[in-house]
């Protein structure tokens, strides 16, 4: 879109939330608009405030404003909405996606190691880094100005993890006052600012959902949801939610009591092996090489949910600012043992833990036990890298071949974890933990799973808890309301307990995982071994073949459970077929499935 004068041009994916207050404001100040979107009200507001426009931004976006001589890109604070880039020649290159930046003539088609080598620790490749070399992501929170034949890439926000007190400049609270707020303050302010942010997402003139898995997050959304529409004279909210016919990964029943709480119109469906069939078009949608298996529902879910309505509330974001994953438990442990006596460390870290037989439930107690002992012995921040990653560096050192190991000898993909750790240093540990997750694991997981996945088949997804405003009173609040010895979330079950049957309340996490490990031990066995025995994954040079054959053979065995690792490689060499074989990189998503995928017995 161009302004009346035809100097300003802006190329935008996204929604801003704020467009009518936005709009009021400018037109004020002496503004003429010649349409309603807010599209146009993006290109007025840098119009009216430059560069600093995105201070004003409460949305998910990604845009580009050409102003006559100068180009300005930004991305939202949580990383939302992606944008890839590339300089050559003097010239920079923009898009939303890296398939179309491969169009341009000539484009290098060349792998970057340490991509690699970070997407088997972490299962993305993290930013600004690009699986390619010579392209990069821009950050979340982060904008560049092209001028003159130079890019200038810097930081417009960060969630305040490190400023319990302090100046409030560029925040929507004031540091200083939050820390003399009692309990009771946070909730009130916490119930006010997610309540907003869930009626700006409800802002449509198309029709609206609301992903409903049974877990807290999403039960709250949903329930926010069914009030705002309620006090609108709105009909009911319709909810959406997948199962799987193994229990351990079927969430459906706590979907249905949240549902029937809240009174939403709830609408569910059912997942196999079959579904795995959507791979070949999985690879094509993301990219780069993404291996969390939760996109494989995810992709279900939203082309389920399409079918009835155009955009999608979400819960994503809760976990992160609010202390929700299983993980920040083992946090608080692991810090308690280490001020135990060092003779019980000792034995706690040795290395003896691991001769316990190995489950052959990806979830079980002994499984994470194991995975928790092991890393013991590292510091604190090691520890954490060693609970999230898929490969650790012994394995990944293992599986590498001697051409490849020499490629990534000198680097360490700890970096990415670190370079969060230090932007948190004041706070406690798991406080400090829950940052690195949103700077890290949510935009560059969580986020690029759900976007690409419900763009996919042109859904909306919207997530209010990811709204700044909400993320910004999430970073500054005191660990002591997120977790105690009960669990994390305390102070959203708390505050939203009217809205939160019981049952769910109390429910151990459950996560949207697959499950992988079944799948690999059946009606999945036979493909996994053609695709990563086959004689094109050995000859390129990546892992070794023995390693391949290990795995696959303890896993099919139940001697052990490497079913997200053999789901990384599986992912890696699907990719390489896709992105690297191809002579041109395609342009359309695969129709059909190009690789037989044998139905469940």
């Amino acid at each position: 879109m161009s302004d009346a004068t035809g100097r300003f041009w802006v190329v935008f994916n996204g929604e801003i939330y704020n467009y009518r207050e936005l709009r009021q404001r400018l037109e004020g100040n002496g503004h003429v608009f010649r349409t309603s979107s807010d599209t146009e009200v993006l290109l007025e507001a840098y119009k009216a405030f430059g560069t600093d426009c995105v201070t004003h931004l409460r949305g998910m976006f990604a845009f580009a404003i050409w102003d006559g001589h100068t180009l300005f890109l930004a991305r939202d604070r949580l990383g939302q909405k992606p944008l890839f880039y590339r300089e050559e020649n003097g010239r920079l290159l923009f898009a939303s996606e890296l398939k179309s930046l491969l169009q341009v003539d000539d484009a290098p088609r060349e792998l970057d190691a340490t991509a690699i080598d970070d997407f088997l620790t972490y299962q993305y490749v993290p930013y600004p880094k690009c699986v390619f070399r010579g392209y990069a992501k821009l950050p979340p929170g982060h904008a560049a100005v092209y001028e003159g034949g130079r890019l200038k890439v810097s930081r417009y926000w960060s969630p305040p993890f490190d400023r319990a007190t302090g100046s409030d400049e560029g925040l929507t609270i004031d540091p200083a006052e939050t820390a003399r707020w009692s309990p009771s303050e946070w909730r009130s302010e916490l119930r006010r600012r997610l309540t907003e942010a869930v009626r700006l997402r409800l802002r449509s003139d198309v029709p609206l959902g609301a992903f409903l898995s049974g877990g807290v997050d999403s039960t709250i959304i949903a329930g926010l949801m069914q009030q705002v529409l309620r006090e609108e004279g709105g009909q009911r909210a319709m909810t959406f939610s997948i199962g799987f016919p193994v229990a351990e990964y079927d969430e459906r029943k706590y979907a249905r009591q949240a549902a029937e709480h809240l009174g939403t119109d709830h609408h569910e469906q059912v997942v196999d092996p079959d579904a795995m069939s959507i791979l070949p078009r999985l690879v094509w949608h993301y990219d780069e090489p993404f291996a969390d298996s939760s996109a494989v529902p995810t992709m279900i879910l939203s082309e389920f949910t399409r079918r009835h309505v155009t955009v999608a509330l979400s819960g994503d974001g809760g976990d992160e600012l609010f202390c929700g994953y299983d993980r920040y438990k083992a946090v608080r442990l692991a810090l308690r043992i280490a001020n135990w006596p060092k003779p019980i460390r000792a034995m706690l870290a040795s290395p003896l833990w691991q001769k316990l037989p190995a489950s052959t439930r990806q979830r079980s107690f002994r499984r994470r036990l194991k995975r928790f002992v092991a890393a013991l012995a590292a510091p604190p921040e090691r520890q954490y890298l060693r609970w999230i990653g898929t490969f650790d560096s012994e394995s990944r050192a293992r599986l590498y071949t001697p051409e490849f190991a020499e490629q990534v000898a000198d680097y360490d993909s700890f970096q990415f974890l670190s370079e969060a750790y230090a932007a948190c240093p004041e706070r406690d540990f798991i406080t400090r933990t829950t940052c690195v997750d949103t700077l890290t694991y949510l935009p560059c997981d969580i986020l690029t799973k759900v976007d690409i996945a419900s763009m996919a088949v042109g859904l909306e997804a919207r997530s209010p808890f990811l709204d700044h405003q909400v993320a910004e009173l999430a970073a500054l609040m005191p660990i002591e309301l997120k977790q105690t010895a009960a669990g994390g979330k305390r102070i959203l079950i708390e505050t939203f307990s009217d809205l939160l049957p019981h049952q769910i309340q109390s429910r151990p996490k459950m996560g949207f995982g697959v499950p992988l490990a079944p799948w690999f031990r059946g009606s999945l066995n036979d493909f996994v071994k053609d695709v990563l025995l086959d004689r094109r994954t050995s000859e390129r040079g990546l892992f070794r073949r023995d390693e391949l054959e290990r795995y696959i053979a303890e896993h099919t065995s139940g001697r052990w459970d490497h079913g997200y690792r053999l789901w990384t490689l599986l992912i890696a060499e699907l990719w390489m077929r896709t992105w690297v074989d191809a002579a041109v990189p395609p342009i359309e998503q695969p129709v059909g499935a190009p690789v037989v995928i044998p139905a469940r017995p």
